[in-house]
């Protein structure tokens, strides 16, 4: 039977008292240190440091951003691994740094059960891109290169990404030249300057498409797109999963309950608060905010990773 990779379709954990008053009964100890895993001005780079923010100015605890991106957010996995468990340093990668990537790399220091599960912000926007207009702007434009013998780039963002994108060839029947850049601007750098031909991108492409400049010939996660409805799934291509996910916030593993639970609702407050910026470019940029945090967050990561397990098998086959 096909195995789809999708996420649990469960509501967010409720919460039954106001988020401030949750936020409130904690402090962080001193200054909070916040690895950002992406490449800077991008557009999770932002949302990061926009929530960060908005933290500061609703709570008054001093948020410092640090840039570590690189090795599909592992980098800053092992950097936060190091740090102290007392809310003074988190993290923001995407959900299969601790899952896919995890699994991967084989580092029993970087599974998912040596770190604590803050909040995710938003889930991706998945799409297959290319250059609006141009010779692959369809996904029959793609088949019908293909068949022709044409050679055809697909940039690729992460190791996850890398591996869907094969899994995708094997099964329509094409082998892709796989290209890795740094990060969905690095896929998008690659298509306007006419160094690749295709590639994945989880959001950042919104402004792009919405313009025009760009389309999403396909999308990668099982609901449709925001900026693209009728593109078609990836499942309707051939593959046997979804290439979807979370952006969201990390911390070192033995996380105080407490602290956990602040540092989730203050996330939470910012990125769902109409009135902050973070709201607004999750909305324009990312199909709005969608947060989950506690046992809900728990429950979704641990069905992430057992289907990573199973991508990590069917493409090893």
């Amino acid at each position: 039977m096909t195995k789809f990779y999708t996420p649990l379709l469960a509501a967010a954990l409720l919460v039954t008292s106001p988020i401030g008053v949750q936020a409130e009964d904690w402090t962080p100890p001193g200054p909070i240190t916040m690895y950002v895993g992406f490449a800077a001005g991008g557009g999770a780079d932002t949302q990061a440091r926009l929530i960060a923010q908005g933290i500061e100015e609703t709570y008054g605890w001093t948020i410092i951003p640090q840039q570590l991106p690189g090795n599909s957010g592992l980098t800053l996995a092992a950097e936060l691994a190091k740090a102290p468990a007392d809310g003074t340093a988190f993290g923001m990668v995407v959900s299969e740094t601790l899952t896919y990537s995890a699994q991967a790399a084989g580092d029993p220091a970087l599974q998912l059960d040596k770190f604590t599960s803050l909040a995710t912000t938003a889930e991706f926007q998945m799409g297959l891109v290319a250059m609006a207009g141009g010779t692959f702007d369809s996904w029959d434009k793609v088949t019908e290169a293909a068949a022709a013998g044409t050679p055809i780039r697909f940039a690729t963002a992460s190791d996850r990404q890398a591996d869907m994108a094969w899994h995708l060839g094997q099964k329509a029947g094409i082998e892709f030249n796989i290209v890795e850049v740094r990060g969905g601007a690095g896929v998008m750098d690659g298509l306007r300057g006419g160094d690749v031909d295709i590639g994945w991108v989880a959001g950042a492409q919104s402004k792009s498409v919405q313009q025009g400049e760009m389309t999403n010939i396909a999308r990668g996660i099982a609901a449709p797109l925001a900026d693209s409805p009728d593109a078609p799934a990836i499942t309707e291509l051939g593959s046997d999963f979804y290439l979807d996910g979370y952006f969201m916030f990390i911390a070192p593993g033995g996380l105080d309950p407490a602290a956990r639970e602040a540092l989730g609702a203050a996330i939470r407050a910012v990125a769902e608060d109409a009135a902050s910026e973070a709201n607004a470019l999750l909305i324009k940029g990312f199909g709005g905010p969608s947060v989950r945090i506690g046992a809900d967050l728990d429950s979704y990561m641990a069905e992430a990773d057992a289907d990573a397990a199973e991508l990590i098998k069917a493409v090893g086959e």
